[in-house]
């Protein structure tokens, strides 16, 4: 698995390539990327790519035309009539509800649930789910999206082989539906996972606001590998742009 920066992370297993909520330029909205190179041309080539909830930090348009065409997008239901760019992809688009098993070269994709705003915008309608996804192969993958724990997360994802966990945000507060680095360590050890990788952190900020609460963007991935490890499951914080292996799926 390659992390890329925020939510965005390449998974490789039995041949086939998994890009997640991929945001490949250097800047989203208000967002500016401040750590971590740009992701390189080698990403715009996956066998799918799965979108975990429409804010534009997870659906970002302009990364996703900067892809190969053709590349199926799968979606939470209803994702398309909520948010309009994603209509130029309708070709390619798998919109799959919670429960939904996908099959996508070597690999099954389960759809899990996520305790996180599936909303377009803060004021809009509700008109999808966020949503995680479980990804099997030679190994299991949980991409838990942006989430808070919830009860039955140990139910959709359990004892999974790697886990890559949200442990902050974008920004100087953190909003209901996210975990904290000490909470995504209560979520991996509740489901068992053998590894985890803090992701959705330390990447993207908004200008002009370095200042206030810097530790909100550096600490969170160090101080969720130091939680995880007191509850008992192996962690390894990584670099935008690096990669680390695990069991078959390497």
């Amino acid at each position: 698995m390659q992390w890329h920066g925020h939510a965005t992370t390449t998974i490789v297993d039995s041949g086939t390539r998994v890009l997640t909520d991929p945001v490949l330029t250097n800047r989203v909205g208000h967002l500016r990327r401040r750590r971590g190179p740009r992701p390189g041309d080698a990403v715009y080539s996956p066998d799918v790519v799965v979108l975990s909830h429409l804010h534009s930090d997870h659906t970002h348009i302009p990364s996703l035309q900067l892809l190969d065409p053709g590349v199926p997008i799968i979606v939470p239901a209803g994702a398309v009539g909520a948010v309009r760019g994603l209509r130029a992809f309708s070709d390619q688009i798998i919109e799959a509800s919670i429960g939904d098993t996908i099959r996508i070269g070597a690999l099954s994709i389960d759809v899990t649930p996520a305790e996180h705003d599936g909303r377009r915008w803060p004021r809009g309608p509700a008109q999808a789910d966020a949503v995680g996804y479980l990804i099997r192969g030679s190994a299991t993958t949980y991409f838990a999206g942006d989430t808070d724990l919830y009860r039955e997360m140990d139910q959709w994802a359990a004892n999974c082989d790697m886990a890559l966990i949200p442990v902050g945000g974008w920004g100087p507060t953190l909003g209901p539906g996210h975990l904290t680095p000490q909470r995504a360590a209560e979520a991996v050890a509740h489901i068992g996972a053998g590894h985890a990788v803090p992701i959705h952190f330390g990447t993207l900020w908004p200008i002009g606001l370095d200042k206030v609460r810097p530790e909100r963007f550096h600490a969170p991935g160090a101080d969720f590998v130091t939680h995880a490890a007191r509850a008992g499951v192996a962690a390894t914080e990584l670099e935008p742009g690096t990669t680390v292996s695990w069991g078959a799926s390497a």
